[in-house]
């Protein structure tokens, strides 16, 4: 059985605790931070081209826009629990941005400290402040173990970050629309190849990649927001509810009908 558990904690911050037996992400990203544990078994995951097994008392790190996909190491599945985090909130918590040096790090300490904090923050939910006050100490603690700044010169350089940024503007703006390679290559002034190329050197994902990131996350706000399935479907540029809940699953690990049911509190099954 594949099942996940979803609730709200402090400032947009999204716990997840997530038991799957065979589900398999695509690659996808998040425009937030997504940090977590395994907890049980192997969670085997692709990230900037490289192969990591996570395992129980491992970290998972992902920085805003990380490409990446998972699925079971071993036939007995996988646990994990995972944080998504506002970048905005990251950002408030330690002294200038940090990101995270790798996807993944070996750290039993910080990750049954990462677990307990979870189970705590979810048993009292209406306590804000506290929660805010336990998130912030944490996540200063983890980015300062495991964080580094962002490094001089790092970047799409090559063909400039301006251009690059208007390539992202283009499809944060226009995502509900049916856009090409040929349409982000007007928008940069490069060839359609130059411009693939560039926005996955740059990214560590295609572009389509990023589109899907967009829309599944413009989703999430309209589901949030009690609009229909079949019309987060059209306003989000997918086909059909049927493409809609192919590529969400994809990235969320659940179908949009049942991440839906996280607004109430509770549990369900994809």
């Amino acid at each position: 059985m594949n099942q996940a558990i979803f609730g709200a904690l402090t400032n947009g911050v999204t716990l997840m605790r997530a038991d799957f037996s065979d589900h398999a992400f695509e690659r996808h990203s998040h425009d937030c931070f997504a940090l977590g544990a395994t907890t049980y078994g192997i969670q085997r995951f692709r990230c900037k081209g490289r192969q990591y097994d996570s395992r129980p008392g491992d970290l998972v790190l992902f920085n805003p826009d990380d490409d990446h996909d998972g699925c079971r190491g071993t036939a007995d599945g996988f646990r994990y629990t995972m944080w998504y985090v506002p970048a905005a909130f990251v950002a408030s918590c330690v002294d200038g941005k940090r990101y995270f040096a790798k996807p993944h790090a070996a750290d039993r300490q910080l990750a049954e400290a990462f677990g307990a904090l979870s189970a705590c923050l979810a048993q009292t939910p209406a306590e804000s402040l506290r929660a805010e006050t336990l998130m912030r100490a944490f996540l200063g603690t983890m980015l300062a173990r495991h964080g580094e700044r962002p490094r001089a010169g790092a970047g799409p350089a090559a063909i400039g970050a301006a251009t690059l940024a208007r390539v992202k503007d283009h499809i944060r703006t226009y995502y509900a629309h049916d856009i090409t390679v040929s349409d982000l290559a007007l928008v940069a002034g490069l060839s359609r190849a130059h411009l693939t190329r560039a926005f996955t050197a740059a990214y560590h994902m295609p572009p389509h990649v990023y589109l899907n990131a967009v829309r599944v996350a413009q989703a999430q706000a309209l589901i949030r927001r009690g609009t229909p399935l079949a019309a987060v479907a059209l306003e989000c540029g997918f086909a059909d509810q049927s493409h809609l809940t192919r590529r969400f699953k994809g990235s969320v690990g659940v179908t949009p009908s049942a991440w839906q049911r996280m607004q109430r509190g509770a549990a369900f099954t994809s």
